[in-house]
């Protein structure tokens, strides 16, 4: 019974590691997202191992956007805009270095639209709205 529990705590902390490489991997990738890989590693450390659960959501670059994730499911308006700047940037630098057909130059455009359209579309933190406007409650 031991080793079945120690074998899944083992296969989710691989997949959580995994998980988070990729999410690293794909901040300089245009086409790998990095934000649902980070989800998914903080998913598998809370099934895998309480401490690097722990370490991964009080790390300082990741720990914020995954709580707030987890809490509220919104994401803050600076990460939204770390992101749709990321997005940018790196479709911007594939398009001019990448020897690529015009078909495969459109197809990157489109999927980098789709993508920003997606970020700003997520539920927006309003915890700095309500703190700015009291009164928005009374509207």
């Amino acid at each position: 019974m031991q080793i079945d529990s120690f074998m899944k705590n083992t296969l989710y902390i691989i997949t959580g590691w995994m998980s988070l490489l990729t999410g690293l991997i794909g901040v300089l990738l245009p086409l790998l997202p990095t934000t649902p890989f980070l989800l998914l590693a903080a998913f598998c450390f809370s099934r895998g191992s309480t401490r690097l659960h722990h370490w991964l959501c009080s790390h300082p670059w990741f720990g914020p956007p995954i709580q707030e994730w987890q809490e509220h499911q919104t994401v803050s308006r600076s990460t939204k805009t770390k992101a749709l700047f990321l997005i940018l940037c790196s479709f911007t630098l594939t398009l001019v270095l990448a020897p690529l057909p015009l078909i495969g130059k459109a197809s990157l455009l489109l999927l980098a639209l789709v993508l920003m359209w997606f970020v700003v579309r997520l539920p927006e933190s309003t915890q700095s709205d309500t703190t700015r406007s009291p009164t928005k409650e009374k509207s």
